[in-house]
């Protein structure tokens, strides 16, 4: 198999789309494997992230509010016309206050990771939600760390990218704060 081929067509076939109300069940249901990722980084003490008695995790807080909350959107990311990952942006700052956009979750499941399809799914929802973006990462989360501030560089309508760090209550670890354009619009991060 060549995998070089195989990053390149990953990257072609990745489509965003913001999910309506019939695909909320796949939603939820990637959420379960985003969980089960997340899961890997809470401390063995912790209460959060554990099973339930039917070997699920719980559903995820406020699910339902971003098909009818303002400023809210479930975007679905596919690969070859596949489910392969999911997004949820909202306006909360984890500054505090409010911002144009925030990452509140971004999946991509593990077979496409290294592909390149977080990178392409995340330049194209900079590219459709423009605006003043925040970005935070769970400080326990390194391959996050590792990868959004690539991520967003990468992205050829962003500009203005800073690093932010949480005030340790609110949120622990790096937030990346930066503004997204419209596409077509990739001469301004350029200063064009």
């Amino acid at each position: 198999m060549n995998l070089g081929g195989a990053a390149r067509e990953s990257r072609r076939d990745v489509e965003v789309a913001l999910a309506g109300e019939a695909q909320r069940p796949l939603i939820a249901a990637l959420f379960q494997f985003y969980a089960y990722d997340f899961s890997e980084l809470e401390p063995a003490d912790s209460s959060d992230f554990e099973l339930d008695e039917g070997g699920r995790f719980g559903p995820y807080a406020g699910l339902a509010d971003y098909w009818i909350a303002p400023g809210r959107a479930a975007l679905l990311i596919r690969v070859g016309g596949r489910p392969a990952g999911c997004a949820l942006i909202n306006t909360h700052s984890h500054r505090g206050g409010a911002v144009e956009r925030n990452m509140a979750e971004f999946f991509v499941a593990r077979k496409h990771r290294r592909h390149g399809v977080g990178r392409a799914a995340a330049r194209q929802i900079f590219a459709l939600y423009p605006g003043r973006w925040e970005v935070a990462v769970v400080e326990r989360n390194a391959a996050a760390q590792a990868f959004w501030p690539r991520a967003i560089m990468a992205a050829p309508t962003v500009s203005g990218l800073t690093r932010l760090e949480g005030d340790g209550d609110r949120w622990r670890g790096p937030i990346w704060a930066f503004h997204a354009y419209p596409d077509g619009q990739e001469g301004l991060r350029h200063g064009r």
